[in-house]
């Protein structure tokens, strides 16, 4: 523990004297790098909030004393890249599909799911297909289709190889449902949705289940005319009433809607469930593996036995652990709602983690298939948060994202003395020969926050010089840097940064972000990484990404 102790205090320390203070949520991330174990998060945060609290009550002067102690703690640690593991039954070549219903935009759950499917694909030399199971008219919608396909083309880079429309096989799924009910494994059901749901409870077969093939064919053709309105009439899968699994207990398979498709119009009335066509459209496609999370495991026994009914072939089912994304809103409906109310600005709203959302606040394609890999194939259900987007972004942005000054609440500093100073040439990024030059005016300002904590005290003004913070603060001939650095910032522009909670926050930027191209990412020292959003006139809009 004590070597884990020496961790925290590292990371906690720098956060707190590069970005003037520290949370628990922040160090958390950086101790996976050094073989912290997600099942071991409970044990290890008590002691993380323990120290964040003892170094917020620190002096700055002795938080830099404290953090020469630990500082060689802070490494990079070379880590064995994480790559998924080979799929089972590879016989010739692996076709996988991506099947999403066009009735909400992606998130991070689907873009992990669809990204492990491609990526399986591709590494087998196979063949990726895209299928909208766009058989719910009541839902489902052009708007949704087409921003599933630029987030799948234009943000994930996902190449698909084909594309269908499930909507477009009805006839076919007609036929399907025909030639099971000549074989008497469907019939058509009149039974209210009460009394179904109360025999299936009770495996008690109803009477509707008796009516022999050509009664159910009749029905079923009248059905298909339209004789009967929703909840009238359905077409059942003749299975087990008495199977422990109830999925198997004469599931419905069709049913009536009278909702208009954005596709097809009022042409068909009649349209089927997810058990029975997502089976037969894996058939038809030709998939060779099925990778989804195991909430469907209750399914696969009734998708099965419509794949034998039919005589279609069978697929390999991978089911993971189902992807629960916490502290975020994911529901379609609910997302809908508070965007009608005006709470959320819309599907982009940097509260949301759908792809729209992650995109505009700059988180890269990479960091997603960096996830994947992290997250693989476990059996157990795994809980994202945005603070593990985060840490992998953090590690990607880092390594070449250029740096720049900003100070929130800006307050000028009435000196003491005249700058004799001009400008500052200053590397954009750490590792890189490149330089970009700061010009210094007769004003310089810096944060408010800043002022009030250092007040009276010697701050570094970051590569320019240090002075005493006062009322009249006054410029010092000396080269200390083991006090707090601080940024400032004299010739610039005016900045908001919308952050995560919705809410922008204001103030001045270098100048030196006018080189900047609309949706860029830098990092704003001491601050957190910012994507550049708009210009208007002089005034920078920045996304905030992440500390």
């Amino acid at each position: 523990m004590t070597k884990l102790k020496n961790e925290i205090w590292a990371y906690a320390l720098r956060n707190i004297i590069e970005y003037g203070k520290t949370t628990p949520e922040n160090v958390l991330p950086k101790l996976f790098q050094h073989g912290l174990d997600k099942k071991d998060i409970g044990k290890v945060m008590p002691e993380i909030t323990k120290a964040v609290s003892e170094i917020s009550a620190l002096s700055p002067e002795k938080r830099i004393q404290e953090f020469e102690k630990f500082k060689d703690y802070i490494k990079e640690r070379e880590e064995k890249e994480k790559t998924l593991p080979e799929l089972p039954n590879v016989k010739g070549m692996v076709i996988t599909r991506l099947p999403p219903e066009p009735s909400k935009y992606l998130h991070i759950g689907h873009a992990i799911s669809f990204v492990l499917n491609y990526i399986y694909a591709k590494r087998y030399n196979g063949r990726c297909l895209l299928r909208f199971e766009d058989a719910n008219p009541e839902k489902v919608s052009q708007e949704y289709v087409d921003a599933i396909l630029d987030d799948i083309k234009n943000y994930l880079d996902i190449k698909f190889d084909d594309l269908r429309f499930v909507s477009d096989d009805l006839p076919l799924l007609y036929d399907y449902a025909e030639k099971l009910i000549n074989k008497e494994k469907a019939y058509m059901c009149f039974c209210s949705r009460e009394i179904m749901q109360d025999f299936r409870h009770k495996g008690k077969e109803c009477e509707c289940r008796k009516n022999k093939e050509d009664k159910n064919l009749k029905e079923w053709k009248n059905f298909l005319k339209g004789d009967y309105m929703k909840g009238e009439a359905i077409l059942r899968i003749k299975g087990d009433m008495q199977s422990k699994n109830h999925v198997m207990r004469d599931s419905v398979i069709f049913r009536a809607v009278a909702e208009k498709h954005f596709r097809h119009g009022a042409k068909y009335k009649v349209w089927p469930m997810y058990d029975f066509y997502n089976p037969i459209e894996d058939s038809l496609m030709g998939v060779t593996h099925v990778l989804r999370s195991n909430e469907f495991e209750q399914r696969v026994e009734l998708q099965d036995y419509i794949k034998e009914a039919l005589g279609l072939k069978k697929q390999t089912i991978i089911q993971y652990g189902r992807f629960n994304v916490i502290d975020a809103t994911t529901k379609g409906r609910e997302i809908r709602e508070l965007i009608e109310s005006g709470e959320l600005i819309g599907w982009d709203d940097p509260r949301l983690v759908t792809l729209r959302a992650l995109k505009r606040r700059g988180i890269k394609k990479e960091v997603i298939y960096a996830l994947v890999n992290e997250v693989g194939l476990s059996k157990y259900a795994v809980n994202l948060d945005f603070n593990m987007i985060a840490a992998i972004s953090r590690k990607l942005l880092d390594k070449s994202t250029e740096r720049y000054y900003f100070v929130k609440a800006p307050k000028k500093l009435s000196l003491s003395s005249g700058i004799k100073i001009k400008e500052v040439k200053i590397k954009i990024h750490p590792d890189k020969e490149e330089y970009r030059v700061v010009k210094v005016g007769k004003d310089i300002f810096i944060s408010q926050e800043d002022f009030n904590n250092f007040k009276g005290k010697e701050v570094r003004l970051m590569n320019l010089f240090n002075v005493r913070l006062g009322e009249k603060s006054e410029i010092l001939n000396s080269d200390n840097m083991k006090v707090q650095k601080i940024q400032w910032v004299s010739s610039g522009f005016k900045a908001k940064i919308l952050m995560d909670d919705g809410k922008f926050i204001e103030g001045l930027v270098e100048d030196g972000i006018k080189r900047l191209k609309n949706s860029e990412i830098v990092q704003l020292e001491r601050f957190g990484f910012v994507k550049l959003d708009k210009k208007e006139k002089e005034e920078y809009e920045f996304w905030f990404t992440h500390k």
